[in-house]
């Protein structure tokens, strides 16, 4: 199922560790909204990376799933609010991370995680967009210098 044009809830629910695992990870009816507000917000991302594809490795995560992977409790991604996303076409993750910083995109978080993805996540509908800008890393989480 589409939820903008170029992001399915198929790729935005994916997840082989929950496969391995058994997990239904479909998100309920009620993070519809919030599913769409990702997708809207993943397309504006796009946009700014000269539309390059992007590719989500984890979006949406049932409370299961998230626990199994070490995800905090609380995170945007049990809310359908986050998505960890790479884009080789136009750069190494921290490009990325630096372009999103740089552009007047709205979004709650942006991290550089490991050096090896991005994670974006974006407000609830209708909520003031914080724009933190973190890196994570071995020695745990810390403000972008």
């Amino acid at each position: 199922m589409n939820l903008s044009e170029n992001f399915t809830l198929e790729e935005l629910t994916a997840s082989e560790t929950a496969a391995r695992h058994g997990i239904d990870n479909s998100p309920p009816i009620s993070l519809d909204v919030n599913m769409r507000h990702l997708a809207d917000g993943l397309e504006a991302v796009r946009v700014l990376l000269g539309n390059k594809p992007i590719h989500i490795n984890s979006g949406y995560r049932c409370a299961e799933l998230n626990k199994l992977v070490g995800g905090q409790p609380k995170s945007a991604h049990t809310l359908g609010l986050a998505a960890d996303i790479i884009c080789p076409e136009f750069g190494p993750p921290r490009k990325v991370c630096q372009a999103i910083q740089k552009s007047a995109l709205g979004y709650e978080q942006c991290i550089l995680e490991f050096n090896a993805w991005c994670h974006i996540a974006f407000a609830a509908p209708g909520l003031f967009a914080k724009r933190e800008n973190l890196i994570i890393d071995s020695g745990g989480a810390r403000a972008w210098a």
